[in-house]
């Protein structure tokens, strides 16, 4: 076995599954800080629970993402220090302004927000989940910033011992590759949070019709029910899941059509920046303008050998480079010979390198992974808006049909932006190979800064080792992401309720022996 490959499995795998909490506690956290605006503007009790049900939900994810993502340090360190010497000099500004001032504050104010419940003035409290929520947000940024400058190098000069020396750490920051993709990620972690209101709203709409509480008249139009069988079922119920749900649709519109554009511009970026991803993303072998609609080929080919286009546009390829209808981008077989110029065609042979010196350098990325991967990223984010539409529209006589079908294929909704973002970030990494820090052909970038990603692993780490490695934390994190859908299901299913213990006591009537240890509990509402 390869130590190279169980070691881009096992950041792969680790990577994947915390970036599956991220983009959900980006946005959610964002619905959530609206939620109790709105509910600290106009004291409506509605927005009330919508802050504490999705609150509730919101710390869940937030608690297993930081959890999950302790380990991406580490890994560093122990599998890849060999990328930690040549990038640290650049990767320590953005990663120290992460730790050290936006997750501090990030989890500071979750803090404070947890347990200022009943506590603190309302607009104080509030302030603390703004805090928090744009502390996560800062917290991607330089999370971005760092994985930009492996995409893209920007504002270093090489020491003399050959690694890059950070000289502008602006030119870092403002990195036109980072700023594109934070955009892009921050609306794709909108289109996420806004399908995760829009299913489970939906869900919990359906229940409402389908136990009865909710009826229409003869036009469709909703008649609100209440019921005391349950807590917290009556009209303001109704009124939590509604809101929920066109503005989770509304926000997933909105976020799918922000993607669009942040996209267009990275597509732009590529073509100048990383050529080869953007042919091996449409499979265009050869120079021309035509866009792929369909091609197939071997799946474990990374050549142009067995590619046969089956669908194509003509000039759509050249406007999603340059924005020039028709123009010609470079193709696969024309790329490969200026990278063998340029780069080399093999690994250099040096100790570095171990098994992998002077081996053949496989310029062309795996491309049924970029080229599904692209279009899986930017079919399913179709999809998604296309549903929040419908949605909108069958909502509007307030309510949902009480078709169980149509329930199932909105909570099966709530994967799809996850999808697309996993698929966008692979195509991103896979993309780039076989450079972990890809170089900067721009004419205004150094274009000797890059290291392949045979150069990157610790070289006293055994594959026995990361096999170990990979296995052990495979299992791991399968039991937090049991406990984690465990928790979510629970609190779900539970409604407005299971965020709300006070909801159950106003049952009681006026019961002096109800339980109000809750409202002096300051955990209460986190657990």
């Amino acid at each position: 076995m390869d130590v190279l490959d169980i070691a881009r499995w096992q950041f792969g795998i680790t990577t994947v599954y915390h970036f599956l909490m991220v983009p959900l506690t980006l946005g959610l956290g964002m619905m959530v800080a609206i939620m109790q605006t709105r509910w600290v503007r106009t004291g409506d009790e509605k927005f009330l629970r919508m802050t504490k049900f999705w609150g509730k939900v919101y710390l869940i994810n937030f608690i297993v993402g930081v959890a999950t993502g302790l380990v991406q340090e580490f890994q560093f360190g122990m599998a890849w220090s060999e990328y930690s010497r040549f990038v640290g000099d650049v990767f320590g500004a953005p990663l120290a302004m992460e730790g050290l001032l936006a997750f501090f504050v990030e989890s500071t104010f979750l803090g404070i927000w947890i347990f200022g419940w009943g506590r603190l003035r309302k607009g104080l409290h509030l302030a603390a989940l703004w805090c928090a929520v744009i502390g996560s947000w800062i917290s991607a940024f330089f999370i971005i910033v760092a994985n930009s400058w492996m995409q893209h190098p920007v504002g270093v000069e090489l020491g003399e011992d050959g690694r890059p020396v950070m000289t502008d750490v602006w030119a870092v920051l403002t990195n036109n590759t980072a700023l594109a993709a934070y955009t892009h990620t921050i609306l794709g972690a909108l289109v996420v949070a806004g399908m995760f209101l829009l299913g489970i709203s939906w869900y919990h709409l359906w229940r409402r019709r389908h136990d009865g509480i909710d009826t229409v008249d003869e036009t469709g139009h909703v008649i609100v029910g209440e019921t005391n069988a349950v807590p917290g079922r009556d009209k303001v119920d109704h009124g939590v899941w509604l809101w929920s749900l066109r503005l989770g649709a509304v926000i997933a519109i909105v976020g799918f059509l922000g993607t669009v554009v942040s996209g267009d511009v990275q597509g732009k970026l590529m073509y100048e920046q990383q050529p080869m991803k953007m042919a091996a993303a449409e499979a265009a072998c050869h120079t021309g303008s035509s866009f792929s609609v369909l091609s197939l080929g071997d799946p474990g080919s990374s050549d142009c050998s067995d590619v046969i286009t089956l669908i194509e546009v003509p000039g759509v390829l050249g406007f999603l480079g340059t924005g020039e209808w028709g123009a010609d981008m470079p193709g696969i077989r024309d790329l490969e010979p200026q990278y063998v110029d340029q780069y080399g065609a093999t690994i250099p042979d040096e100790a570095l390198y171990g098994d992998r010196a002077g081996t053949e350098v496989q310029y062309v990325p795996v491309m049924w992974v970029t080229y599904w991967g692209f279009r899986l990223m930017i079919g399913l984010g179709g999809i998604v808006a296309a549903g929040a539409v419908i949605a909108l529209w069958l909502t509007r006589k307030g309510t949902v049909l009480r078709s169980k079908w149509i329930m199932r294929l909105a909570l099966l909704g709530i994967v799809a932006p996850f999808a697309a973002n996993i698929a966008g970030w692979i195509f991103t990494e896979l993309g780039r190979q076989p450079f972990v820090v890809a170089p900067n052909p721009d004419a205004t970038g150094i274009d000797g800064v890059f290291m392949f990603t045979a150069a990157a692993v610790s070289p006293g780490v055994t594959a026995g080792e990361l096999l170990f490695s990979v296995i052990t934390l495979t299992a791991v994190y399968g039991v937090m992401l049991v406990i984690e859908l465990f928790l979510m299901v629970k609190y779900i299913r539970g409604g407005v309720a299971a965020s709300m213990p006070e909801l159950a006591a106003r049952t009681h009537d006026g019961d002096d022996d109800s339980d109000d240890r809750t409202s002096d509990d300051v955990l209460s509402f986190a657990y």
